[in-house]
């Protein structure tokens, strides 16, 4: 809708909030401070993200920033934009590799490696993990079941999701999700990265 962002959360609670957002052109969201990480990552258009203080970075699909505690940050669209926006609680514990402040692309943290399925815990505490994980060609995890509802985020390539009984073809851009229990398995029919935010209760 011209002139309006909309918002939709889709998953909150013990402080762990997920929400996503669609920004129109031209509009903003004014810098605001907490005191937990959040993480955005673009899936169209471009965003500004901003610090009161006037510092300004740029982000383009695929790409994703880690916002510092404590510094108001807003967010401006010059054209119309969807990113979601992951908050963490403050006391999750998060993998070195990822700086406040830095764009970064997700996908870009870890490596293929041939005939190998390689993953990264980027945060990791009793609520919640939140893992990449890169398939070479042809690999993948047989079917099995989590503990709780997770979100499957494709960043890179193909792959064939397993679910209670159907098979879901999945490429970068798209979403899946799983609920507690939901016997699933991953199959890379190309090349395939993935971020796995799993919510544990």
């Amino acid at each position: 809708m011209p002139g309006c962002t909309i918002s939709k959360q889709i998953y909150h609670k013990d402080e762990i909030g997920i929400s996503v957002f669609a920004l129109a052109g031209g509009t903003s969201i004014s810098a605001e401070n907490y005191e937990y990480h959040k993480l955005l990552t673009v899936y169209d258009g471009e965003l500004e993200v901003f610090t009161a203080d006037g510092e300004k970075k740029k982000l383009s699909v695929g790409e994703s920033i880690l916002t510092p505690c404590n510094v108001s940050v807003g967010m401006a669209a010059g054209t119309d934009t969807v990113y979601l926006e992951v908050e963490f609680r403050k006391e999750s514990r998060m993998n070195k590799v990822l700086k406040a402040g830095e764009v970064f692309k997700l996908a870009e943290l870890l490596p293929y490696q041939d005939g190998k399925i390689v993953n990264m815990d980027l945060v990791n505490d009793e609520n919640l993990k939140f893992v990449i994980m890169s398939f070479d060609e042809g690999t993948g995890l047989s079917e099995h079941a989590a503990p709780g509802e997770a979100l499957v985020f494709a960043l890179d390539g193909e792959a064939v999701i397993g679910y209670e009984g159907k098979e879901y073809a999945i490429k970068a851009g798209e979403t899946f999700k799983f609920d507690k229990l939901g016997r699933h398995s991953v199959t890379a029919v190309k090349k395939f990265k993935m971020a796995l935010l799993l919510v544990l209760e």
